[in-house]
């Protein structure tokens, strides 16, 4: 029998293409479930149709072993927090309907989560592995305020961070996201989908400083843009396979370890631009990107002073749990719905 102190968040997350479960007690995850779609694999990208097809098949079966694995039954839950946005529609519509007909079935609070806000806030997941590259004696969490760097498939964003509820972005990608360079980029090479993560693998034998590529330049300093890197990549390898035709096999370690740099590079200058205009030192990465081992590198090098805080991997791509210790924050502090809000594709980082 649970103790009244206790709070149990049931959080459902099916923004993108994965869907996901968690039980939350207070600030710990009793349970993570996520089933991945890998039929998007062929198509070199997510298509919304299947992904939402597929949500509806997966959903009731993932909060079951949710359930079944946090060992509560659905009748202790507190309250349940679900993705209102930003995602795909027909993705977020399915879980925002589970939640809302659940919710009503057990007359419990329901709780609506921003996709990004969650991203920054599971750092702030209890005795999770959150890294903090400066002393065992300091907290594992960032305190306010402090600088995130968001950096998925779909986004790019510095953002100042105030409070749990609290937001500001400072700078953001003029086009194309981080996730979505690496990816066009892996694309190029003729890597599968999702490219990143084999950027990543093939840039650990590659000299970095081999193939130098362009930075952009933004008129907001703390903005980003990777249209014009993403294309001076693909203009780098056809002017090298017209030449010879094997270029790409017979340097292929080379070629990621420089795009990856080029990226990274791009990255950690943005910070320390934000860094010397706001005074704050305390960075942290959220997002899919942040499972980059090149990232997480330089920021635990932490040649520049700063405290940084790198979540686990479990943490970085979508996920239940970073829903969960929003729905947390936001119950504990009174933030529940009185009336159901709707799934919202575009919801801005700021939004609650």
């Amino acid at each position: 029998m649970k103790q009244k102190k206790d709070i149990y968040i049931l959080a459902i997350e099916s923004s993108c293409d994965d869907t996901s479960a968690a039980v939350m007690k207070n600030e710990v995850v009793l349970s993570n479930v996520v089933a991945n779609q890998e039929i998007h694999q062929k198509y070199g990208g997510v298509v919304p149709e299947l992904a939402s097809r597929a949500h509806q098949q997966n959903i009731v079966p993932v909060v079951q072993q949710a359930l079944e694995q946090a060992n509560i039954d659905k009748k202790d839950l507190d309250a349940i927090a679900f993705t209102r946005g930003p995602g795909l529609m027909g993705s977020l519509l399915v879980g925002t309907s589970f939640a809302t007909s659940m919710a009503a079935a057990l007359a419990i609070p329901l709780i609506d989560v921003n996709h990004m806000q969650a991203h920054i806030l599971a750092h702030f997941i209890r005795n999770s592995k959150i890294q903090n590259t400066n002393s065992k004696k300091q907290s594992s969490n960032p305190t306010f305020p402090f600088i995130c760097l968001t950096i998925s498939g779909g986004h790019t964003q510095i953002v100042k961070v105030s409070s749990y509820f609290d937001f500001e972005v400072l700078g953001e990608t003029l086009d194309d996201a981080v996730g979505e360079a690496f990816d066009k980029s892996a694309k190029i090479l003729g890597l599968a989908y999702p490219g990143g993560p084999f950027i990543d693998k093939y840039a650990q034998d590659g000299n970095p400083n081999a193939y130098p590529f362009p930075k952009p330049k933004t008129k907001n300093k703390l903005d980003f843009s990777f249209s014009g890197f993403k294309t001076a990549v693909l203009r780098f390898v056809q002017k090298n396979v017209k030449e010879n035709p094997d270029f790409i096999q017979d340097n292929l370690p080379d070629i990621c370890a420089s795009i990856q740099n080029g990226i990274v590079s791009i990255l950690m200058d943005k910070l320390k631009e934000t860094v010397k205009q706001t005074g704050i030192n305390q960075i942290a990465i959220a997002g899919g990107v942040s499972a980059n081992s090149e990232i997480r590198k330089r920021l635990t090098e932490n040649k520049h002073g700063w405290k940084t805080f790198i979540p686990p991997f479990e943490y970085t791509t979508d996920n239940a749990a970073m829903i969960g210790i929003v729905g947390y924050l936001k119950y504990k502090n009174g933030f529940v719905n009185d009336e159901q809000k709707l799934a919202t594709a575009r919801l801005k980082v700021g939004e609650n």
